[in-house]
Parts: structure tokens; sequence; C-alpha cells
């Protein structure tokens, strides 16, 4: 399953493709290429039994609805499968830190009621710094956000940092997050 976390939302907005992702397994018979709304599965998933953290169990994948489900640009995307080459490792400290810096920022830089470009833009350009400290500068503080909000960071292990074409992963034992860097003008 995939989720956008970051993405463009025009020609000329550099914000880095940052996606979201985590393996099941699944019904061989069951859809694979649907466009669901995030609060739809979550709701299914808190209405899920407690004896869920026992072992595997089932959930039915919300219908697609709304007008969510037509506008996930980032759903075209395909990140690669293969040819994945490791660059290093990325520590908690640097990718946590990187991700409560740029929350701080935005939240001291957008005031109630900005408007929807201004706000895009302010996440844009601190979203695309690099995180100090890593082995690859390449890697986006929205990664680093992504690691975080998606509960994928722990202090106890690294992100391993792979690159292969324009795509940069993050791996930890709890999921991925994949970064198609926007194009340099």
């Amino acid at each position: 399953m995939y989720t956008g976390i970051l993405y463009p939302r025009g020609l000329l907005d550099s914000t880095p493709t940052v996606l979201g992702l985590r393996t099941f397994a699944t019904d061989p018979d069951a859809a694979l290429d649907s466009i669901v709304p995030i609060r739809a599965l979550l709701d299914r998933i808190a209405r899920l039994p407690q004896a869920a953290e026992d072992g595997p169990v089932g959930i039915r994948l919300p219908p697609q609805t709304g007008t969510e489900t037509g506008t996930a640009s980032w759903a075209g995307i395909s990140p690669p499968r293969g040819g994945w080459q490791r660059l290093g490792d990325a520590g908690f400290g640097a990718l946590d830190a990187a991700a409560r810096a740029g929350i701080e920022e935005i939240a001291a830089a957008i005031p109630p009621g900005t408007g929807e470009h201004i706000v895009q833009r302010v996440r844009s350009e601190v979203w695309a710094r690099p995180v100090a400290g890593l082995a690859s500068d390449d890697v986006p503080a929205g990664a680093a956000f992504a690691c975080s909000s998606l509960g994928f960071l722990h202090p106890d292990e690294p992100a391993v940092i792979l690159a292969t074409g324009p795509w940069l992963r993050l791996s930890t034992a709890r999921g991925h997050v994949l970064v198609r860097r926007a194009r340099r003008r």
C-alpha cells in the first residue's frame, strides 16, 4: 500500500514526490490497483478487534468514492522494484530532528487563513531541503517527515538509504519511504 505524503501540485512546484509504503499479504483475488480515501481505510482499521495484535487479520478495502480518488496525481507514479544501491544509513536522531524542525518552521511561517498557494510554497521550500548529517545529501527533509509521521522511525534502528535513478528509498522494519526527486530547474 502506498500513500502520498508530499507531491508537486503544479508545473512550477519543486516539491519532491514522497510516498509511504507498507507491504502486506493479500488475497490472490484482491484488486491491487485501487485508490481509496485514507480516512475510510483508517476507519476500518480502527474497527478491527483487539485480537488483531495476536496475528494476521483480514480487512476489506473501502469503496472508491469521492473526489479524492480522482485527483491522486502521485498514484500514476511507479517506483522501481529493483536496482537499488545502498548509500548508507540515516540515524533516528537526524531524521527525527529534521521532521520536528520542518514542522515547527512551517507552523511559525504560516499564519491562520493563509492561502493554499502560499502554504504549498512554504511546505515545498521546507520539505525539499536536504537532511543534514546523512550519508547522502540527497535525502530531502520531506522524507524525514514521512518516516516520522508514518511511524517508521525507531530510536534503536537506523533507516537504510538506497537509490536508483531519480529515486531514493529509506527503509526500516516498519515500512519504506520512497522519494522521486523533483527535476532541477
